[in-house]
């Protein structure tokens, strides 16, 4: 059994990294956006109890989806995501606000995807879970974000 400090040195470690991913690139590459998902999903897989890795994986991974909607590992990073919120809804003390944001996330991707087809379908899924979301936690501020990139891309999508 690992100390609690060193799962907490492990995360820490693990989002530093990721922050200097992201601040040394203006737009992260597959191949950093992969190497970020297989890191949490080290990371998940030794603190199995922990919601934050989960979090960050299901993030890390619809992040990529969503930035490379087309690419051939997009449908096993959706699916990464999917049993990434699926494990922290069965977690007593996960965040609710989070879980919703991150289901919103899923189903925008899933329209980034294929908007002819999957707009229409997963329109309302995502505003409803963005909207949970806030309700649950105003302070959300991914959900915030998430919401006004959906808005605008919305806004691209039917010229209003």
């Amino acid at each position: 059994m690992t100390s609690p400090i060193f799962k907490h040195s492990v995360l820490a470690i693990a989002l530093m990294m990721m922050a200097s991913v992201s601040i040394h690139a203006q737009q992260p590459t597959q191949e950093d956006m992969l190497n970020n998902v297989a890191k949490m999903k080290r990371i998940e897989a030794m603190q199995p109890d922990s919601i934050q890795p989960k979090y960050q994986l299901a993030l890390q991974s619809l992040s990529f989806a969503i930035t490379y909607p087309h690419a051939p590992q997009t449908d096993n990073m959706i699916t990464e995501a999917e049993q990434a919120i699926t494990k922290m809804e069965q977690m007593k003390h996960a965040d609710q606000s989070d879980i919703c944001t991150l289901r919103g996330f899923l189903y925008m991707v899933r329209i980034v995807q294929n908007p002819a087809q999957n707009g229409q379908r997963y329109y309302l899924d995502v505003m409803q879970n963005y909207e949970k979301a806030l309700k649950l936690n105003p302070n959300n501020q991914l959900a915030k974000q998430l919401q006004q990139k959906f808005f605008e891309g919305m806004k691209q999508q039917t010229g209003k």
